[in-house]
C-alpha cells in the first residue's frame, strides 16, 4: 500500500483513476490499483477508449463478432465501451459496498456530439444506464446550457450523474442547482434519494493553460508572478461555492429525505506545463469530501513524492480571491476565458469521439477483411 496515497485518501480525497482498458481489467491491474494504490473509482472518455482499442489485442474477438453481425460504428462503440465499464463496475463492486455507494464508481460518457441536444442526451443516458446495468455507474453529461435540464431529468429517473466540462463558477452554480432540482423531482416521483449520487467535474489544469497564455501575451513584468495560480484559485472558490450551496436550506430539506451532496471532482489534474510541480493539482487541492481523478502518471508521481499538508482549500479562500483580483488588474477577462474553455472543451470531446469512431471503423473494416480472406 502506498503510504502517500493512503494519506491522501485519509484526508478525505477519493482517488479515481482517469483511465480504463480491457487489459487493465483482465490482467488484474485495476484490481491491484484498488488494493495497493487507494484507487476507489474510474473515469473514462473517448480518448481513453480510442487508445485502449488502438493498442490492445484484447478487443479483437469482440470486434470480429460485431463485424460479422453487421454492426455499424456507433453500435460497436456502444457495445465495446459498455462491456469494459460493466466489468470495471464489477471490479469496484466491493469498494461500492464498503463505502455505502459513495465510491466504487465508474463513469461512462454520453456522446459529446449530443452536448447541445437535451432530449438526445437524456435518451442516451437512459440507454447507457440500462445497458451497463450496475448501480455503481455514473453517466457523464457535459455542463453546457442544454446539459443542465438534461442533468435534472436524468437524476429525476434515479440515475447517478457525473457532470463534466465545468470550468467557471457561474456554470458550476447552475450545475449544483440542476442537481438540487433533479433531487426535488426525484423525491416527488417517489425515488429513494439515498441511492442517487453525483459528482461535479471541475477542470483545473486547462484553466492555467489558457490564462498563462494570456498572461504571457500581456508582456507585463508582473504577469510571471501569476503563472500557474489561476486553476487552483478557481477550484478553491468552487469549493467555497459548494460549501455554501450544500449548507443551505434547499439542500438540508433534501438531506432530511436521504439526499447526498454532489461532491466536487477535480478533473484535468495532470500537469501540462513541465515547469510546474507534477503533483500540484493534487497537493494544493487537498480537502475533505472531494474526488481527484488522476492519469496514472500523476497517480504514480504522488505515490512517489506527493505531500499531504492538511486542508489546502477552505483556509485559502482569501488568497484565491486575491489571485482573481490580480488577474483582472492585468486585463485577464475571466468570463471570456471560461467561454473559450467551454467551447474548446466540447470541440475537443467531439474530436476525441470522432477519433474513437475512426479507430473502431478501422477495427471493424480490418475484421471484415480478415474474415473474407479466410473464407476465400
Amino acid at each position: 500500500m502506498s503510504e502517500r496515497l493512503k494519506a491522501l485518501a485519509d484526508a478525505g480525497v477519493s482517488i479515481w483513476l482517469d483511465d480504463l482498458s480491457r487489459e487493465r481489467i483482465e490482467t488484474g491491474n485495476l484490481a491491484d490499483l484498488v488494493k495497493n494504490s487507494s484507487v476507489v473509482g474510474v473515469t473514462t472518455n473517448p480518448t481513453i477508449f480510442a487508445s485502449a482499442l488502438a493498442n490492445g489485442e484484447r478487443y479483437d474477438d469482440q470486434v470480429r463478432e460485431l463485424a460479422l453481425a453487421g454492426k455499424d460504428v456507433d453500435e460497436a462503440i456502444f457495445t465495446i465501451t459498455t462491456s469494459d465499464v460493466r466489468q470495471a463496475c464489477d471490479v469496484l463492486a466491493d469498494t461500492f459496498e464498503a463505502t455505502g455507494g459513495l465510491d466504487g464508481r465508474v463513469s461512462i460518457e454520453v456522446s459529446p456530439a449530443m452536448a447541445h441536444d437535451q432530449s438526445a442526451t437524456i435518451e442516451m443516458a437512459k440507454r447507457l444506464w440500462a445497458e451497463v446495468d450496475r448501480e455503481n455507474l455514473l453517466i457523464k453529461i457535459p455542463a453546457t446550457t442544454e446539459g443542465a435540464p438534461a442533468i435534472t431529468e436524468v437524476l429525476t429517473e434515479g440515475i447517478s450523474v457525473n457532470v463534466t466540462l465545468i470550468f467557471g463558477l457561474e456554470r458550476y452554480d447552475s450545475v449544483m442547482d440542476a442537481y438540487l432540482e433533479g433531487l426535488e423531482k426525484a423525491r416527488a416521483a417517489g425515488k429513494d434519494l439515498s441511492k442517487i449520487y453525483s459528482v461535479a467535474s471541475f477542470f483545473v489544469s486547462r484553466v492555467d493553460t489558457e490564462i498563462d497564455k494570456r498572461l504571457d501575451a500581456t508582456g507585463d513584468p508582473q504577469a510571471g508572478n501569476l503563472m500557474g495560480l489561476a486553476g487552483i484559485a478557481n477550484a478553491r472558490l468552487a469549493y467555497e461555492a459548494f460549501e455554501e450551496k450544500f449548507s443551505g436550506d434547499r439542500f438540508l430539506a433534501l438531506k432530511d429525505a436521504g439526499a447526498n451532496v454532489q461532491r466536487p471532482l477535480w478533473a484535468s489534474t495532470g500537469v501540462k506545463n513541465p515547469d510546474y510541480r507534477d503533483t500540484m493539482y493534487v497537493t494544493d487541492l487537498v480537502v475533505s469530501n472531494t474526488v481527484n481523478t488522476m492519469p496514472e502518471k500523476t497517480l504514480q508521481a504522488f505515490a512517489d513524492h506527493g505531500e499531504v499538508n492538511g486542508d489546502q482549500v477552505t483556509t485559502r479562500y482569501d488568497e484565491a480571491r486575491q489571485v482573481m483580483t490580480d488577474l483582472k488588474k492585468l486585463g485577464i477577462d475571466y468570463d471570456d476565458v471560461i467561454e473559450t474553455l467551454e467551447n474548446e472543451g466540447v470541440d475537443k470531446f467531439v474530436k476525441s469521439w470522432d477519433d474513437l469512431a475512426e479507430t473502431v471503423r478501422g477495427q471493424l473494416d480490418g475484421a471484415k477483411q480478415r474474415t473474407e480472406g479466410q473464407a476465400q
